[in-house]
């Protein structure tokens, strides 16, 4: 009688066999993780979004001066008279619905007549929207100069998008790429009671916009305050009356856009 391994007998030989259940689990587990991570993105994309204050979005919407057209890719903004053919492209923060923005940037709409395609990110969260510039602009065909800006972490986005556009704005917010050399007009509006995009915050990001840029920092501003979608946690305390902030940001942007 002799001796014989599995393999001599004819079975699977029970190391390739093992490696294939060690190499199915650890796929199994990857699959799992990335399962998890996609549901976590879901969830908390969709948690705690921010919506318009009602009062402030009504009268916006009963303004003769403002139209207000839903894409579905943006919100425009379009005054009914007087357009100059000056353009911005105004991406939300994270997860701040785009209704949210109406009624403080409807001064710069129709008192002003600068045309505002507020985007709408997807999930919410500028960072996971990859279209360009463009998608925006063929909104309104008729703008012929565009800028491009963004609350908090939509003005970070809108850094990313800046090279495509005649002028950048940042709303309580800074750029993580460098815009240093660029040579591309830059207003930067602040609060000094943000408790988020903090006046620390701004600057030392200085650096990463050109030398010209101008910054404004609006006294009594918070977060919240370049928005009408209520408190934010984490942020400051605001003391300014948000119709006269809403007539900073419109004053800064008629002084600031590029005309035809």
């Amino acid at each position: 009688m002799t001796d014989t391994t599995p393999s001599d007998a004819g079975g699977a030989p029970r190391a390739p066999r093992r490696r294939r259940r060690v190499l199915r689990w650890i796929l199994g587990g990857l699959g799992a993780l990335v399962v998890l991570l996609v549901a976590g993105i879901l969830i908390y994309s969709q948690v705690g979004v921010m919506g318009a204050e009602a009062e402030p979005l009504a009268a916006a919407r009963a303004n003769p001066g403002l139209s207000i057209t839903d894409d579905g890719a943006g919100i425009v903004l379009s005054p009914t008279a007087g357009a100059t053919g000056q353009g911005l492209v105004f991406i939300p923060g994270a997860k701040v619905e785009a209704e949210g923005y109406i009624a403080t940037l409807a001064d710069t709409v129709v008192g002003d007549g600068i045309t505002v395609v507020i985007t709408k990110p997807w999930l919410n969260l500028a960072f996971f929207d990859p279209r360009p510039l463009s998608t925006f602009t063929e909104l309104a065909p008729d703008v012929t100069t565009w800028a491009v800006g963004g609350h908090s972490l939509g003005g970070v986005r809108a850094c990313q998008l800046a090279s495509d556009a005649d002028a950048l704005v940042l709303f309580a917010s800074y750029c993580a790429n460098d815009l240093s050399a660029s040579g591309l007009p830059v207003l930067s509006l602040s609060g000094s009671a943000d408790g988020l995009s903090t006046p620390q915050k701004i600057a030392d990001a200085k650096g990463e916009l050109p030398p010209t840029t101008t910054f404004i920092e609006i006294p009594g501003a918070s977060h919240a305050s370049f928005g009408s979608y209520g408190p934010q946690p984490g942020d400051g305390r605001a003391t300014a009356d948000p119709a006269e902030v809403d007539r900073v940001i419109a004053e800064q942007l008629a002084g600031f856009l590029p005309r035809p």
